[in-house]
């Protein structure tokens, strides 16, 4: 039911939700007292009407306030509606976020939407379900557990009758109750099965996809003008001469904002080039020193420290040793494919913004304080963003182009970054030290075990009241101003993401030292700070293996009392087969690394094997084995895919990637200065799954992120002796590690 990507205007806008449907997201008064507590997101978005819609000509439309962003959520969403429904699956249309017409589920992160759509999308198709059922019962005279439904056709005997004759008898526009149960595993059809993903036919073929693609008439182009570096204020520029340029339909200077508007794309780039080049600035205070001396100094700046978790055991057998370790990680980019992109367009006092945010809602509250307008009065769009992840610049762009569209006279305004604005100005992962110390007893086990860890924040992204986190919101005359960051709690944590061991060690002490002032924006990248905490975590658990003489496997296993912990390290040692006390010819090695994604999510296991040229210090993945344990599987190659990506993106970051600047600015802001794994590099994937379909699903999309970085270390110190403790293992470190 994905129709290709329709850019008439009238297609398009109906498409991405520009004709507002009418349906109801507020509680009737008589409905609002004492409400029960609903699953998933349910919970905030509770009347039934607004999550599916029996429509006449035989289909079913469903809303999510989740998006699509390659990892293929509407498909699997989809799934899960045609089980609980009834209906053909090819009949289920999926309308993604809009803040015009979908539930309000927040951001699209933390590898939750199964968790929380899903959820919500199961309990609600079970009670509309039932709802359609008893309505057409009661019309063929019968009791509603006398008919039998299929592809939406009820059925008494000879008599039938089809949702779509009954949808008005059966009334949406009440809140759920979730006091119907969903179908059992043993009765779902679709959920299970590798449906092919709806998102992928017009990437594959080049149609039109994506918020890059837009073409809307009269549309007009944008590029924006930033800061030379962070803090730099504008002085002056020539914006009367740059107004003149041909083509250039606006220029916008509103204290340190800079952007132009123009007819074509190339006038619009000449333009901002232009007024680039007259800018003045004054320079903003200096940045942190790059690496290495930039791990002494986080551990310097003023912390705010909290024990996140502790366990006090005893003292257990005599301790023989004690071992300690530093991990680190620099500052890393989401290095998106696409720069961020988004249209704008201001009429009749009302705004349309076609983005594509990980949370339209969220960013729009924002974009309602910068734009001194009623969140009423905008309507946020998501359109899917060539390689947007995590907190890139997708919603600061859009802030930009609505600035600027105010100034095109009702005409939409195109308004795309260049490589250089978001590789300058996205907000970056945060580095990040580890200290770490265990002691081991006599008999080999870990008796006591300490993680340190220091770290800006990781979410920044909009959303908090009464502040705003958008960049351009920032650099405008009347500027309004980001509030703190808050570290999100354990158990799922931010900066202490998967700090905390699962294994059962009985001494624990696990400290956060948050360091919430930012000289370098920081904020949402995949897995938060899991992928350095596991890294540290499962990099300190091969070296403590090593100290006890005990196979790390066996090592791990010894350790864990989880039995679902215990069978994916199982499962994908027995896939690599793991040979216990194989050694390396010096160049070849293999590691392994286990964690639970935020503790609460899937369980993955990666082996991965590595070959490393001790001459030009260059490693390379061969190939990773992963088996993931993520509950009930609705779509196992979507599972597959998520997995894979994770594993391919983790390489990347563990090899090559980080962000360079000096005193003042950024320094890498283009591909040549910021590498990233090459096709050629990608390592081959293999991922075992290990369906559990009667358990409830479990978060998979950033799951495969943190064992990967520490089974690459840990096959790198197979392979040479010597374990790498500093992100990412470039050549240069490598050859001097191994000299």
């Amino acid at each position: 039911m994905n129709a290709p990507f329709d850019m008439k205007r009238r297609g398009f806008l109906k498409s991405a939700g520009a004709l507002t449907l009418a349906f109801s997201w507020s509680i009737p008064a008589t409905l609002a007292q004492q409400p029960a507590r609903l699953p998933g997101s349910l919970e905030n978005n509770r009347m039934l009407d607004g999550w599916l819609r029996i429509n006449d000509n035989g289909t079913v439309s469903v809303y999510s306030g989740k998006i699509e962003l390659g990892q293929g959520i509407l498909t699997a969403l989809a799934q899960i509606a045609s089980d609980e429904l009834d209906v053909a699956y090819e009949r289920v249309e999926m309308i993604s976020a809009a803040t015009s017409r979908s539930p309000n589920e927040g951001m699209t992160a933390g590898s939750q939407s199964v968790e929380n759509s899903g959820t919500a999308l199961r309990y609600a198709c079970a009670e509309a379900r039932a709802l359609l059922v008893g309505a057409a019962a009661k019309k063929l005279g019968v009791a509603p557990n006398a008919v039998s439904v299929a592809d939406g056709v009820v059925t008494a005997g000879d008599k039938r009758l089809t949702y779509w004759e009954i949808a008005r008898d059966a009334d949406f526009r009440r809140e759920a109750t979730a006091k119907v149960q969903p179908k059992p595993a043993s009765a779902l059809k679709m959920v299970g099965q590798s449906v092919p993903r709806r998102d992928i036919p017009p990437k594959f073929i080049g149609q039109p996809a994506y918020v890059q693609d837009v073409r809307l008439p009269d549309m007009v182009f944008g590029r924006v003008v930033r800061p030379p570096a962070p803090g730099a204020q504008l002085i002056s520029c020539d914006e009367k001469g740059v107004r003149a340029m041909p083509g250039v339909v606006a220029v916008v200077c509103d204290g340190s904002f800079l952007a132009v508007a123009a007819q074509r794309e190339e006038q619009a780039i000449l333009a901002a080039r232009s007024l680039r080049e007259s800018a003045k600035w004054r320079d903003g205070p200096a940045l942190p020193p790059a690496v290495p001396e930039l791990y002494e100094h986080l551990q310097r700046l003023p912390s705010e420290d909290a024990v996140v978790f502790e366990k006090n055991g005893g003292a257990g057998g005599i301790r023989v040793s004690t071992h300690e370790a530093t991990y680190t990680r620099p500052y890393q980019a989401h290095a998106s494919m696409a720069p961020s992109c988004a249209v704008a367009q201001m009429k009749d006092g009302k705004l349309t913004v076609w983005t594509h945010s990980q949370g339209v809602f969220p960013m729009r509250g924002d974009l309602a304080r910068v734009m001194r307008m009623p969140e009423s009065a905008i309507d946020a769009i998501h359109v899917e963003g060539a390689g947007c992840y995590g907190h890139n610049g997708a919603d600061d762009v859009a802030c930009d182009a609505a600035l600027l569209s105010r100034a095109t006279s009702a005409k939409p305004v195109k308004l795309l970054w260049s490589r250089e604005d978001e590789f300058g100005w996205e907000p970056f992962g945060s580095p990040m030290v580890m200290k770490m110390k265990a002691r081991l007893d006599e008999s080999g086990n870990i008796v006591s075990w300490q993680h340190d860890v220091w770290s800006h924040p990781h979410s920044t992204r909009p959303g908090p009241r009464n502040g705003n986190n958008l960049l351009a919101g920032w650099h405008i005359a009347d500027p309004v101003r980001a509030l703190k960051a808050v570290n999100s709690p354990q158990p799922a944590g931010a900066a202490d993401r998967n700090a905390v061991p699962l294994y059962d060690f009985p001494n624990q002490r696990i400290v956060l030292h948050y360091l919430p002032e930012m000289p370098i924006r920081t904020s949402a990248l995949r897995t938060l700070g899991a992928y350095a905490n596991v890294f540290a975590l499962e990099s300190f658990m091969d070296e403590m293996a090593h100290a006890a003489g005990a196979d790390p496997v066996a090592f791990r296993l010894k350790h864990l009392r989880d039995e679902r912990a215990r069978a994916v390290i199982e499962a994908a040692a027995a896939k690599a087969g793991w040979k216990p006390g194989q050694k390396s010819d010096g160049s070849r090695g293999r590691g392994i690394a286990f964690a639970r994604y935020k503790n609460l999510a899937c369980y993955v296991a990666v082996v991965a094997d590595v070959v490393v040229d001790r001459r030009t210090g260059k490693v390379r993945v061969e190939k990773a084995v992963a088996a993931v344990d993520a509950g009930r599987i609705v779509n196992p190659d979507g599972v597959t895919n998520q997995i894979e990506g994770g594993v391919i993106q983790s390489a990347s970051w563990t090899l090559k990637e980080a962000v360079k600047f000096d005193a003042r600015q950024i320094t890498s802001r283009t591909w040549a200065e910021y590498p990233i794994l090459t096709f050629q590099e990608v390592p081959a994937v293999e991922v075992v799954l290990l369906n559990r379909p009667d358990e409830r699903s479990l978060g998979t999309g950033e799951g495969s992120q943190g064992p990967t970085v520490a089974a690459i270390a840990n096959a790198v110190a197979n392979a040479t002796g010597v374990q790498l403790r500093d992100l990412p293992f470039t050549p240069g470190k490598v050859r001097a590690a191994v000299a």
